[in-house]
């Protein structure tokens, strides 16, 4: 027998944990969606992506914000697949908004391009990007370049802790104590 509070109503069970995200993917165009999944589900087929369309809803979800209220404290993914030419806020302004934040700014980053700018490459690096792609346009290098990518951030790099410590705390410089 279930027991149900004075009210009547049923005890709520705590929600389940989310599943932990490997990938967030970043992108506004379907076709793109649609090829970059197929390349990462060949390499591995328990592979945990989320798909943010445009970039406010990439924001939302990573900060738990909005339809993602659900995500608030939920584990960061691994690694953020993000395109630079994106609906509502373009790939520059979110890792912006993702390196000035003390819970994401840890979080990898690797930027996808349609083109090797170099102002815009080297405006990616200076707000933090851990890495830029350009996007080749066969597919058969699409594949290698995509694979190679998950093989390194999924397999061989060390995540950083999911709980970041605060920004002005991780970054402060080693006091000198002979100097006082």
């Amino acid at each position: 027998m279930t027991s149900s509070s004075p009210t009547g109503e049923l005890p709520r069970r705590p929600a389940a944990p989310l599943p932990p995200t490997d990938i967030l993917l970043v992108q506004g165009s379907p076709l793109e969606v649609e090829l970059t999944m197929g390349v990462l589900r060949q390499l591995e087929q328990t592979i945990h992506i989320e798909v943010a369309r445009d970039g406010e809803e990439a924001l939302d979800f990573l900060l738990g914000r909005g339809a993602f209220r659900h995500r608030f404290g939920a584990a960061l993914p691994r690694l953020v697949l993000l395109d630079l030419k994106l609906p509502k806020l373009d790939g520059v302004e979110v890792l912006r908004a993702l390196r000035g934040n003390s819970r994401t700014f840890m979080t990898p980053v690797v930027l996808l391009t349609s083109s090797a700018d170099p102002r815009q490459l080297a405006q990616c690096y200076q707000l933090g990007a851990n890495s830029c792609i350009e996007k080749p346009v066969r597919y058969d290098e699409f594949r290698d370049t995509i694979q190679t990518l998950g093989r390194y951030w999924l397999r061989f790099n060390e995540s950083p802790p999911s709980a970041a410590v605060p920004a002005a705390q991780s970054f402060a410089p080693p006091r000198n104590d002979a100097s006082l």
